[in-house]
């Protein structure tokens, strides 16, 4: 069994959001609501900043942070850093991220899961897409989507709408296939997390904005495990309110 470490990159600038780790809902900072889910699972876990106030937030709330640089492209490259740092052992980091408060764990355990097999190089989840939130959210560029084999292998991950469903009106797409959506959940093999870190952007990466693709581009394979478990990630203000009355 492979024994599993989960890392929460936050880092406390942010365009969209400034400050957004340590931002409350119900009271309880973003940042330890994670970590209490990611807590549930019974893996070794820590927190992955570049900022002193997330790290005493962090360890104030009883759990482990550690201190990174703050000039990472992504939060791949912070988690490599903090497991460097630690000194660990893990077979498999998970990278869970810390805008992610209502993480389910099941979903992080459906993630480790995927390792029992040996040539799982790194993992990551979808949902089927809900009809009920119609065409405006499916063609939503925010919406990442994405196909894969018959293995569960990911072959492609868009912004854009795949598969295109030729011979049909767009107002048809639901009703002839089956979209898949990203959660942006990862996990690595230790020694693939080493060499994602180590590859240049894509051309691929640079024109879609997702670092997944560069993975591709140099030829990994990336499992995708279903779920259908639903999350609420928080990217801006008007997300946290949304996430407040979800709690409520």
């Amino acid at each position: 069994m492979s024994k599993i470490l989960v890392l929460i990159p936050a880092r406390y600038a942010s365009s969209r959001f400034p400050g957004k780790p340590l931002a409350k809902i119900g009271g309880v900072e973003m940042i330890v609501r994670v970590c209490r889910r990611v807590a549930e699972t019974g893996f070794e876990s820590a927190v992955a900043t570049d900022d002193e106030r997330i790290a005493a937030v962090v360890e104030a709330a009883g759990f482990k942070a550690v201190m990174t640089s703050s000039g990472h492209r992504s939060g791949t490259d912070r988690i490599y850093e903090a497991f460097t740092q630690l000194g660990s052992d893990a077979d498999v980091v998970i990278n869970v991220q810390g805008d992610e408060p209502f993480i389910d764990p099941s979903q992080i355990k459906t993630l480790a899961q995927c390792f029992d097999y040996p040539q799982t190089q790194i993992a990551t989840l979808a949902r089927v897409f809900d009809r009920a939130k119609g065409f405006e959210a499916l063609f939503d560029p925010n919406v990442v989507k994405l196909t894969r084999d018959f293995a569960g292998d990911a072959l492609y991950f868009s912004r854009s709408v795949i598969p295109y469903v030729r011979g049909a009106e767009w107002t048809e797409w639901l009703d002839r296939t089956e979209f898949l959506t990203h959660v942006g959940i990862y996990a690595y093999r230790a020694d693939i997390l080493r060499f994602v870190t180590s590859l240049p952007q894509s051309p691929l990466e640079k024109s879609e904005s997702l670092e997944q693709l560069r993975w591709l581009e140099n030829g990994l394979k990336i499992k995708v495990a279903l779920t259908d478990t639903p999350t609420v990630g928080i990217d801006t203000p008007e997300d946290l309110e949304a996430a407040e009355a979800l709690l409520k």
